[in-house]
């Protein structure tokens, strides 16, 4: 586990950790028994940045900026969305879960990708990878084939690979370094033979400098979202100079995860058209 950033005083950090704790064992088929520690989450449960706060924990909220655009992320945690609600409340983009590994689809991800559309967002859908569990070839073709492909419509964003700690055992999936980069190079590689988009990668800092060994060298054609729920966005790792997009909290004013856009409305559109 990484060390918990230099920010965080210790009261913080173990509010935190509980924070986490309660969310773990609401989750379905996680409750111990006994007194015992939660078991491990169910299988398909996963969602965008549920290891980033208890790895980096949440410390405050940028003030809004007009030069970003307020988006957010759900999965089948959030069930049926209210869509008008959000775009009522500044919401104009949003990411959808569709896949995990190659054995679990949101079902949700209808309501939730076509909802957003509907009533006039930019869209797009995200697969949480497993990397122990198959190939990065095989994943990005089930992610394609249920709901992660892409058109140049101009409302529908690139897929999003989403790669961060592990729920269901060690952080880095059993890999090494080097053997997770060729296995993020092998999912990058076939999305894009699938789609003719680079697919965006979601991932925070301390997950790639733990697991990838900090590598550069999809930095100069992957755009970055990037996980830190924080009011800045902080370092960010090796080989980008700029996000794409940023998480940059769990705690949101409305449903799911909050995130902004690093550009305007027209900046987005422009980004999702390709």
């Amino acid at each position: 586990m990484p060390v918990l950033r230099s920010g965080l005083t210790r009261s913080s950090a173990l509010s935190a950790a509980g924070a986490v704790l309660l969310a773990l064992l609401t989750l379905p088929g996680t409750a111990a028994a006994d007194g015992a520690s939660p078991t491990v989450p169910p299988r398909g449960s996963a969602h965008m940045g549920m290891g980033v706060i208890a790895h980096d924990g949440q410390s405050g909220v940028p003030t809004a900026r007009s030069t970003q655009t307020e988006g957010v992320d759900v999965s089948s945690h959030q069930g049926n969305v209210a869509w008008p609600t959000l775009w009522n409340s500044g919401v104009r983009w949003a990411y959808a879960k569709a896949t995990e590994g190659t054995y679990y689809t949101n079902p949700y991800h209808a309501q939730q990708y076509n909802g957003s559309y509907d009533v006039g967002m930019v869209r797009g859908a995200y697969h949480f990878a497993t990397p122990d569990t198959a190939s990065g070839a095989a994943q990005a073709d089930f992610f394609v084939d249920r709901g992660g492909a892409w058109s140049a419509d101009g409302r529908t964003l690139p897929g999003v690979l989403d790669i961060e700690w592990n729920p269901y055992g060690d952080a880095c999936y059993g890999k090494s370094a080097s053997s997770m980069v060729s296995w993020i190079r092998d999912f990058l590689d076939q999305y894009r033979a699938r789609t003719g988009r680079d697919a965006v990668i979601y991932t925070a800092t301390s997950w790639w400098k733990q697991c990838t060994g900090n590598y550069a060298g999809f930095a100069s054609t992957t755009p970055l979202w990037v996980a830190r729920y924080a009011s800045t966005v902080g370092e960010l790792p090796a080989g980008w100079t700029t996000y794409t997009m940023w998480q940059y909290t769990s705690t949101g004013p409305t449903v799911g995860d909050h995130d902004r856009f690093n550009g305007t409305l027209d900046r987005l559109r422009a980004f999702a058209a390709g």
